[in-house]
């Protein structure tokens, strides 16, 4: 299953990247994760004249930034009354402000630099079919229109359904993200960064006022880091682990042999259904979009993909599936990102994370966070992200559920016999069995051929839990996803598991 952005492998054709660091480095500023906060932090900084080294355990954009929808919105679903009533007027007007020059940002970055990424205007809308939510949607459309926005409530948008009632924010924007981040890093190379794909970053550690960053075999020494891995992969000081879960949402891209509509549009609840247009091949297709679920609970194709497939079926009969993805992303406790300080006892590195479904725009806003910090400039935006807030924890109903959830995989589940035996797993399946008292991870492939793990996190020893959807193991606790043969393929885990030979 892949995503259409990363379809063409002509992309990053000719882009000056390096699969090898053959030597101890130095530089001002090391940037730990190329995707788009990542890589919009290295744009700036060497637009600035830093020296940057961008460090990549994979390729550019293979991960949350390539599964994207690609909406660059301030319309982050139903969430300025919130804001409003959980942090007051001015709170909540800063978040939208921020959230509006983002979209100016990457506006002015993709025109100054000629960047063809598909960029288009298009309205927003936020919408219900269910009577019932009305007065939600209403509370919502007066919320925003307080804070001195001009949105619209609607009750027809350009959807092949009937809505009850809908806001729209006008101006927001789409893109192809991979293409915008294409040109990102032809600009940073064009500057003299340095960025380094297939590279992991294993451990980062003060040396007096500098860091140094080390990979499996050498170390870069910087005056400043910047953690941009999607989930920070370092424990502690931040205890980032502690404020923040990972949830998964699914994709698919259809050719729907008809015209298409104008627009970008989200339900206001649960299951969430998400539209959008895109190119491909030179062709209007239909990205729908939702289904999300916490990571690590098991879910079916049927519950998934399934129903994204049923809703394309029902107003397009004829319609084809091209691709299908998905993607994780993580949400803080407050659903406010952190951005800032890694940690008040690590001044001088810096994280981004917790964009929740929504980090084409905050992705900029937290770039210009970090980067005015590092350059000494105010940012009137930054205290709305402090990281180091205890605001999260506060959360008592999420936390208690996320410790809830901790506490069994790192311990009750490990004491449960398992349901299946090795002969109860069909092909091109998995599960966990117990050996000799021991829990194995078994996946047979479609031959039949066995692959046996140690199905333990190596982030911080949850038992995982098999994902038949992509065949991978996933941690329930904080998002870490394997491969079935045991290869890390997300954070904050950057670990191999452990194999046995069978």
């Amino acid at each position: 299953m892949n995503s259409l952005w990363l379809s063409d492998n002509e992309i990053f054709k000719n882009l000056d990247l390096d699969n090898n660091i053959n030597e101890d480095l130095s530089t001002d500023v090391c940037v730990i994760g190329a995707g788009i906060f990542g890589l919009t932090c290295g744009y700036y900084l060497t637009k600035l004249g830093y020296k940057v080294t961008i460090l990549e355990k994979s390729d550019i954009a293979s991960k949350a930034t390539g599964h994207t929808t690609g909406k660059i919105t301030s319309q982050h679903g139903l969430f300025y009354d919130y804001l409003t009533n959980s942090y007051g007027h001015k709170f909540a007007k800063d978040y939208l402000d921020a959230n509006e020059e983002a979209i100016e940002n990457i506006k002015n970055i993709i025109d100054e630099e000629d960047i063809n990424c598909d960029f288009k205007y298009q309205k927003s809308f936020v919408y219900t079919t269910n009577k019932e939510e009305f007065p939600f949607i209403k509370k919502e459309y007066q919320a925003v229109s307080n804070l001195g926005y001009n949105c619209e409530l609607v009750t027809k948008t350009g959807l092949p359904f009937d809505i009850v009632s809908g806001i729209c924010f006008k101006n927001q924007a789409e893109f192809h993200p991979v293409k915008y981040l294409s040109g990102l890093c032809r600009c940073i190379a064009k500057r003299g960064g340095k960025i380094y794909v297939n590279t992991t970053a294993v451990d980062v550690k003060v040396d007096g006022s500098d860091y140094i960053t080390y990979t499996k075999d050498h170390q870069i020494k910087s005056k400043y880091v910047i953690i941009a891995t999607h989930y920070p992969f370092i424990n502690f000081p931040g205890f980032y682990f502690t404020k923040m879960y990972q949830s998964t949402s699914y994709l698919i891209a259809v050719d729907t042999k008809k015209s298409l509509f104008n627009g970008m549009y989200i339900s206001s609840s649960s299951p969430t259904l998400s539209f959008r247009t895109a190119i491909y091949n030179n062709k209007e297709v239909l990205l729908i979009g939702g289904m999300d679920h916490k990571t690590g609970h098991p879910s079916s194709y049927k519950d998934t993909y399934g129903k994204l497939e049923e809703v394309a079926k029902k107003y397009y009969p004829h319609s084809e599936v091209l691709f299908r993805w998905n993607t994780r992303d993580c949400i803080s406790l407050d659903k406010i990102p952190y951005i800032g300080s890694f940690s008040t006892s690590m001044p001088n590195m810096f994280v981004g994370t917790g964009f929740k479904k929504w980090g084409m725009s905050l992705s900029n806003v937290a770039a210009n966070i970090v980067v005015d910090k590092i350059s000494g400039k105010y940012n009137k935006y930054a205290y709305l992200f402090k990281s180091s807030r205890l605001k999260p924890i506060k959360n008592h109903d999420e936390l208690k559920n996320m410790l809830v959830q901790s506490a069994n995989s790192l311990l009750l589940d490990k004491l449960k016999r398992p349901n299946m035996t090795f002969d109860e797993i069909s092909n091109n399946s998995g599960s966990i069995i117990e050996v000799n008292g021991e829990k194995v991870g078994i996946y047979k492939d479609e031959n039949g051929k066995i692959y046996a793990v140690k199905p333990i996190c190596t982030h911080l020893g949850c038992l995982l839990s098999w994902n038949d959807i992509d065949k991978t193991w996933d941690c329930p606790c904080h998002g870490s996803r394997f491969n079935f043969d045991g290869k890390n393929l997300y954070d904050p885990a950057f670990k191999n598991l452990d194999t046995y030979d069978l």
